[in-house]
C-alpha cells in the first residue's frame, strides 16, 4: 500500500502551485497560490484524485468549468493550508461566493488557464477581494467602456493617453469586482460597476477608488479604499484588501 501523504493528488490539469507574489506590494499575514490549468488535460477522476467534492452545479458544468473550479479549489486549500494548517475547501454559497471558514477572509479567481486563492485570518485583513481577467483589445475596451466607467471615469478616460484605454478598462472592471469580492461579505449588500469609481492609478500597481453608494453605516458614499494590480501574459490580476 502506498504512504499516506498528508496533501491531496494535485489534479491531471493542473501545474504544481507557485508560491510567488504577482502584484508589486506584497501583503503580511496573507498566503496567495497560483496554479496553471489546461482544460484538455481535465481528467475523468480529477476531483476524487484531489480528494475534492464537486457541488451538483459543477458536475453538471461544461469541462472549463470543472476545471477552473477545481484549480481555484485547489489553490484555496493548500494556500488555507499553509496559512493555519487546515484542510478546508470552500463551498459555493446561496450568493455563489466561496464560503470560508468564519476566522478567515478570501478570495479565489481564475481565467483562462490560470486560477489562484489568497487568504488571511480576519484578525489580520477584514476583506480581501482578487479578480484576474484577461486583458481586453481596443475594440472591445472601446465597447464595454460605456457599460463598466462612470461617467466621470469615461471623462477622465478621454483625456488620458489613447494607447492605454484598453488597460484602463481591463483595470477598472477588474478592480471594481476585486472591490464587491471584498466588500460584499462585510457589508452583505450587492452593488454594481456604477457605485465605485477608480479615481487615480499609476503603472506600478497603485490604485485608488472611491464608493458612490452607501453600503452601511461604515462604507458610505466617498469613503476611498486602495487596490493594486500586476499585468503578466496578458492577464491583469488586482486586489483590494481591507485591513483589520
Amino acid at each position: 500500500m502506498p504512504a499516506m501523504t498528508s496533501t491531496p493528488a494535485l489534479p491531471a490539469c493542473c501545474t504544481p502551485l507557485e508560491p510567488h507574489w504577482p502584484l508589486p506590494f506584497v501583503l503580511p499575514d496573507t498566503v496567495l497560490l497560483s496554479t496553471h490549468f489546461d482544460t484538455s488535460q481535465l481528467a475523468i477522476d480529477d476531483f476524487q484524485r484531489s480528494a475534492i467534492a464537486p457541488p451538483a452545479s459543477i458536475q453538471r458544468s461544461v469541462a472549463k468549468r470543472q476545471a477552473e473550479f477545481l484549480a481555484g479549489r485547489v489553490c484555496a486549500r493548500a494556500a488555507l493550508q499553509q496559512l493555519e494548517g487546515l484542510s478546508f475547501v470552500p463551498e459555493i454559497g446561496e450568493d455563489r461566493a466561496p464560503v470560508w471558514p468564519a476566522h478567515i477572509a478570501g478570495s479565489i479567481t481564475h481565467s483562462t488557464g490560470r486560477a489562484a486563492a489568497i487568504v488571511a485570518n480576519k484578525a489580520h485583513w477584514r476583506g480581501l477581494g482578487m479578480d484576474l481577467e484577461n486583458l481586453l483589445n481596443v475594440e472591445r475596451a472601446e465597447r464595454l467602456a460605456g457599460e463598466i466607467l462612470t461617467p466621470a471615469e469615461l471623462q477622465r478616460m478621454a483625456a488620458g493617453p489613447s494607447d492605454q484605454v484598453a488597460l484602463l478598462v481591463t483595470l477598472t472592471f477588474s478592480v471594481k469586482e476585486s472591490l464587491f469580492k471584498a466588500l460584499y461579505p462585510i457589508v452583505q449588500q450587492r452593488f454594481y460597476f456604477e457605485h465605485a469609481e477608480v479615481l487615480e492609478w499609476t503603472v506600478d500597481g497603485q490604485v485608488r477608488l472611491r464608493l458612490l453608494t452607501d453600503l452601511s453605516s461604515e462604507w458610505r458614499n466617498g469613503t476611498e479604499l486602495e487596490a493594486q494590480f500586476g499585468v503578466q501574459d496578458g492577464q491583469l490580476l488586482s486586489l483590494v484588501s481591507i485591513r483589520a
